[in-house]
């Protein structure tokens, strides 16, 4: 027990030798200085700390990160070397390219998948850092073990969307072919998630020989804990995030339903745990490439208004939010006073420094009436942001 004790410890000190980590990180505290930075440009703040998405970076996965790992050490769940080899280098190569479309955990199965398939068919290998790296025979099991694991990642990534995308869709003003500002909202988020993978090694077997194994023929295995980097980003303009986010999120998690039980079909036919990771990675693509081109119209959710003002964000502990106001309504009238501008928005809290009084109208163009304290003289202290 102590010797698996120890093995732990080593697994978790291999993920602190693995480079992704620190890009991941590295990559975090841009994205937070970005957004702040853009937000700034257009609404003069910061709707969300700049550190918001390092400290989401584990935080916001770690729990599917735990359950993965479990299910992978529970059942076995062998990962060859060569294959973490590549997840990784293709994990950095969207980090560098800022291209987070490719840090879907299926593409990046895909493209190490493929990779092993081709050094394998032609004979390649080469060594870095010490460490040899050669081609698999896929159908030996690694393909099996690569299409659970993606399907299992790509229903915890459904699960991350959809809970903390909308959190990250950061407001920008744009000019519409009228002339007209519109908002644009958009998210551009990391989450890591460190996995426990069983890989060809010692010091399992010898305690635990009934533990079960698919593909890689080898007798002893050792543990590594993989910072697997999953990567989101969507822009929406016709469509309020809180419409998009849960839609994609839907077509995310049935995608990883579907490479679930491709997985399990590959146990009996290796060839259908390949079609499914090539088809996963295909689809997933695609789904990125639908809601993108969804929202390339000239149609704008979030817009200038004749009828008020329209919110195109709310800040986070603010009394905007404490009265459940949402980007995308339209406030129409300010303690009895009818307002079109941010001015007279403004000029209208004056009139009472204790108590808001709002009209507004919601998505479904409904009127409601809500209220809450606010501070004389301060201009954000509402917390809200709008266009004009």
């Amino acid at each position: 027990m102590i010797e698996i004790l120890l093995e732990l410890l080593k697994a978790i000190g291999r993920m602190f030798m693995n480079p992704l980590l620190y890009l991941s990180i590295l990559m975090a505290i841009v994205l937070g200085y970005v957004r702040v930075k853009r937000e700034r440009k257009f609404f003069k703040i910061r709707i969300l700390w700049g550190w918001t998405e390092l400290i989401g970076l584990i935080k916001e996965g770690i729990w599917f990160a735990l359950m993965i790992s479990v299910l992978t050490l529970l059942f076995g769940l062998t990962q060859s070397i060569e294959l973490l080899f590549f997840v990784t280098a293709f994990s950095i190569l969207g980090l560098l390219l800022y291209n987070f479309h490719l840090l879907s955990p299926i593409v990046l199965m895909g493209l190490s998948l493929g990779s092993l398939m081709v050094m394998y068919d032609q004979h390649w290998s080469f060594e870095w850092l010490g460490l040899t790296i050669q081609g698999v025979d896929v159908m030996e099991g690694a393909a099996v073990t690569s299409a659970l694991v993606a399907g299992l990642l790509l229903i915890a990534e459904s699960r991350l969307i959809k809970k903390h995308g909308m959190n990250y869709a950061s407001p920008m003003i744009e000019k519409s072919k009228r002339g007209l500002n519109g908002v644009a909202f958009f998210t551009k988020k990391l989450w890591l998630l460190p996995i426990f993978f069983v890989v060809p090694g010692q010091a399992i077997d010898a305690y635990f020989p009934w533990w079960p194994q698919f593909s890689l023929n080898h007798h002893q295995f050792s543990l590594v804990l993989f910072p697997f980097v999953v990567g989101f980003q969507q822009l929406t303009r016709r469509s309020l995030p809180l419409y998009v986010y849960p839609k994609l999120s839907r077509a995310v998690l049935i995608l990883g339903e579907l490479v679930l039980i491709g997985g399990l079909v590959g146990y009996f036919y290796p060839i259908a745990a390949v079609v499914t990771v090539f088809a996963g990675a295909f689809f997933r693509l695609l789904i990125s490439y639908i809601f993108k081109v969804r929202e390339r119209r000239d149609v704008y959710a979030v817009s200038a208004h004749p009828s008020g003002v329209m919110i195109a964000a709310v800040l986070p502990d603010s009394p905007a939010e404490k009265m459940g106001l949402q980007a995308g309504e339209i406030i129409r009238k300010v303690n009895g006073m009818e307002v079109h501008n941010e001015l007279e928005l403004y000029k209208a809290l004056q009139i009472n420094a204790a108590y808001c009084k709002l009209e507004v109208l919601n998505h479904k163009n409904e009127l409601r009436l809500t209220q809450h304290e606010v501070y004389s003289k301060d201009h954000y202290r509402i917390g809200l942001l709008v266009v004009e």
